[in-house]
């Protein structure tokens, strides 16, 4: 029979048993065998002669339970892949977590086959190809924090082909806002903007607000500089929110992380959705996309199709470096 005892052992099985069957004070055994009180009373409390394992009973773990908790919310509710998990991990609750150490903190609570999750996703057709240059344009409430007067908005745009997300927080959602943020975006923006699709806010169009006519007359601030840029300015049909649906689903990643989050200050608030843009844009692979990020999609279209773009992309495309400037407060209406 072949015996593995520890390294440090200062006793055999036959000297164990010896132990665990004698009737003689522990202090005489510690004598004769030349070991402590403390390893005899050890062995005379087992039934084995053979050595325990020396596996901790804790596992030491990387996030302490309330990190824990917020992580498996995030896998639960979102359903997000290991990778995207570990991404947001990373830039918002413990910046060296390791992949292994996430994975195994998931299998301990039973949730590391994403087939296992019973997410609630809402089933929707998927967009047509497109290429770069077609651009869905939303605007999202802001809630409102306590060093603030009033609450803000967030103006969302998401190319179709790429999934590149570009935003802008502003203090109020006005046509002139509204052209403000397309002069921002076309400035930012690697590729040409032939296309852009809003909803009938009345930041963007005029379509229900002249005289009751179902038509836009062209004269709306954003019209206005849709034509000057060569962008044709389409509209979402009326009651019919999911024809803007990739905007949609990427604020509802925006409003998780606003439900998870505490923050303290407007400005605070503000970075952090700068800085999770920037995570989504640079580092969070999309299945949609082969799994690859955004800024790698738009570099693999730029290869293939140089034509549809005004300059080189590169990891910071334009005023897309949120992870590198702090963002200004915004106080102008």
């Amino acid at each position: 029979m072949h015996l593995r005892l520890h390294k440090n052992a200062t006793t055999t099985p036959r000297i164990r048993a010896e132990i665990q069957v004698s009737k003689e004070p522990m202090r005489v055994l510690a004598q004769r065998f030349g070991v402590s009180v403390s390893t005899i009373a050890r062995w005379k409390k087992r039934a084995s002669v053979h050595d325990a394992s020396h596996t901790p009973h804790r596992l030491q773990t990387t996030l302490t339970p309330a990190q824990e908790s917020i992580v498996l919310v995030l896998r639960k509710s979102l359903g997000l892949s290991l990778d995207d998990l570990l991404a947001v991990v990373r830039e918002f609750i413990h910046p060296t977590v390791s992949r292994a150490a996430l994975h195994r903190m998931l299998k301990r609570h039973g949730v590391s086959a994403r087939e296992a999750l019973s997410v609630d996703r809402p089933r929707t057709k998927p967009f047509k190809a497109y290429e770069p240059g077609f651009v869905h344009i939303d605007v999202k409430y802001l809630p409102q924090m306590a060093d603030e007067t009033t609450r803000r908005y967030l103006f969302v745009a998401i190319d179709r082909a790429t999934r590149w997300v570009f935003v802008r927080v502003y203090a109020s959602k006005s046509a002139t806002n509204a052209r403000r943020f397309l002069k921002e975006l076309h400035k930012a923006a690697a590729f040409r903007i032939r296309t852009i699709l809003t909803d009938n806010g009345k930041e963007f169009t005029d379509r229900f607000i002249t005289r009751g006519e179902r038509t836009p007359t062209g004269r709306h601030q954003f019209d206005q500089l849709c034509e000057e840029l060569g962008i044709e300015h389409r509209l979402t049909r009326p009651k019919h929110p999911q024809t803007n649906g990739m905007v949609e689903r990427f604020n509802g990643r925006i409003a998780d992380i606003l439900r998870t989050h505490h923050f303290h200050s407007g400005e605070e608030l503000e970075a952090t959705i700068l800085r999770y843009v920037w995570l989504y844009n640079h580092q969070l692979p999309q299945k949609a996309l082969g799994h690859v990020s955004p800024i790698q999609a738009m570099k693999q279209w730029q290869r293939s199709h140089p034509e549809l773009f005004n300059r080189r992309v590169t990891n910071q495309p334009g005023h897309d470096n949120y992870a590198l400037h702090r963002p200004r407060r915004n106080v102008m209406g």
